[in-house]
């Protein structure tokens, strides 16, 4: 398919629902890490159910906030949305996704207009002297690749590990950060919508870094907030994950993201347990 992720992300209406702005979505298999569903896949359908709602073509989800209740499996899953305001600049939505009865997801959906310019001040991150491209030599998370049984995420997309930042597929320990190129399918650079949808699911991509300091296993994100700081450029995306405090229970994980021109498209910041 030359457009995976819009195919995840497009929705139907529930018709003969007792709530007003009810959708579904079909979640291909593709879209999961071991049996269940990508975290960052679900975020951006959330967010793809309260533009819907809105019904504004030219906003698009600033920030989503979500909390993980439970891990659907690959499938179709309802959307039920409510709109809190609708404003000049910002508008919020909240979302509920649930599967066989049982909520799955809640997200709230911040909407609004992205930076288009410049901005008026930025620090540069190491993720800036990252190459734009990877180089041919960098193996794609697919066919024989250690991590492609388990990451299927790479079969709906193009991603790459730079290699001197994954010391867990050497067997060796190191710095708790990773690094990554990513990169949509044609169709789904083309159309702006799912590019937007695709760079905030981006915010969720990494291997947990986890893996870094020799801690293997699930590490199920309990909450994750993205934010969308521009649209992104067509090319690739590099995604940087790093985390300050790996705690006995919980860390945190942040996701940086810069599109081909070097702009910051998404930044997030999740909450996980460390795997038992």
């Amino acid at each position: 398919m030359t457009s995976p992720f819009r195919a995840a992300t497009t929705l139907t209406t529930l018709e003969h629902s007792v709530s007003e702005g009810s959708f579904a979505a079909a979640i291909d298999s593709t879209w999961t890490i071991g049996p269940k569903v990508h975290g960052g896949t679900m975020l951006a359908i959330c967010a793809a159910a309260a533009k819907r709602q809105l019904g504004e073509d030219d906003l698009q989800p600033l920030a989503v906030s979500v909390s993980y209740l439970n891990a659907p499996d690959p499938g179709e899953v309802a959307l039920t949305t409510i709109v809190r305001k609708r404003g000049k600049q910002v508008s919020n939505v909240d979302v509920e996704m649930t599967q066989g009865g049982r909520t799955a997801v809640r997200a709230v959906v911040t909407l609004g207009r992205p930076d288009g310019e410049p901005p008026r001040h930025e620090v540069e991150s190491s993720l800036a002297s990252m190459p734009v491209e990877p180089p041919e030599s960098t193996r794609a998370i697919g066919g024989d690749h250690p991590m492609a049984s388990i990451v299927h995420v790479g079969k709906g997309c193009d991603m790459r590990i730079e290699p001197s930042s994954a010391h867990f597929l050497t067997g060796n320990q190191g710095e708790s950060e990773i690094r990554m190129w990513v990169r949509p399918r044609p169709g789904d650079e083309e159309d702006i919508d799912t590019a937007v949808l695709f760079a905030l699911m981006t915010g969720d991509i990494c291997a947990p870094v986890t893996m870094n300091r020799g801690m293997f296993g699930w590490a199920p994100t309990v909450q994750l907030t993205a934010y969308l700081r521009k649209q992104p450029a067509p090319g690739w995306l590099r995604v940087a994950a790093s985390s300050t405090v790996i705690g006995g229970t919980w860390f945190e994980e942040d996701h940086l993201v810069l599109d081909s021109t070097g702009a910051v498209v998404v930044q997030s910041r999740q909450l996980a347990m460390v795997p038992r």
